[in-house]
């Protein structure tokens, strides 16, 4: 275990982290959402009336999930330092390495998304009673990209848990790539779901 600049573990910081991250990026663009309404490809009229949820159930689902993803991140790093001297500390592999590591969790992390989500699309039983969670949401909100079942939850994060135990990263690497892949989780749901703002250049800036 390692303490990050004295203040929390590395392993405190791999499970908070990307939860912080999440609701801020997410927040910006939900907030950006409700000013920006001419630059949508959805209007804010046609989220509200297009939806099967409303917006408070989908923040109540994502913060399940979140707390199933919390569960879950702190019983890998469990395993991962079970019989390790806690009071060495863990050494970091160079920069280049950590880079590799991280390259090569997020293609096992997309791989294993994509044969699921595909497999989901393809099975009408896991279609209906699981993967459609998902699409109540026709123009999704900002900070719905985590709005899923359960099921998927736990599939997700298996795909998480692989990507992390093959590349042998370390927790302090590991902060970095699941905080990466929750950005690309949630600029993947603004992009492939067209709900996304076409925010001007002045705002990008």
């Amino acid at each position: 275990m390692m303490v990050c600049d004295g203040y929390v573990s590395d392993e405190t910081m791999g499970t908070i982290a990307p939860v912080v991250v999440y609701w801020v990026y997410a927040g910006v663009y939900q907030i950006l959402s409700l000013y920006l309404d001419k630059f949508r490809f959805h209007s804010l009229h046609e989220e509200h009336k297009k939806n099967v949820v409303p917006i408070i159930t989908v923040v109540k689902g994502v913060l399940l999930q979140q707390l199933l993803q919390v569960a879950i991140t702190q019983l890998g790093f469990v395993i991962t330092s079970y019989g390790e001297e806690t009071l060495k500390p863990t050494v970091q592999p160079p920069v280049s390495i950590q880079i590799l590591q991280i390259l090569l969790a997020m293609f096992i992390f997309d791989t294993c998304q994509y044969f699921v989500h595909r497999y989901m699309h393809h099975n009408k039983f896991l279609y209906r009673h699981v993967h459609s969670h998902h699409h109540r949401l026709i123009v999704p909100y900002a900070v719905g990209a985590l709005y899923n079942h359960p099921v998927e939850v736990i599939t997700d994060m298996l795909g998480g848990a692989a990507a992390f135990f093959a590349t042998g990263m370390t927790p302090r690497t590991s902060v970095w790539f699941f905080c990466l892949a929750t950005v690309k989780t949630n600029r993947r749901s603004l992009r492939s779901t067209a709900s996304g703002e076409r925010v001007p250049r002045f705002v990008q800036q």
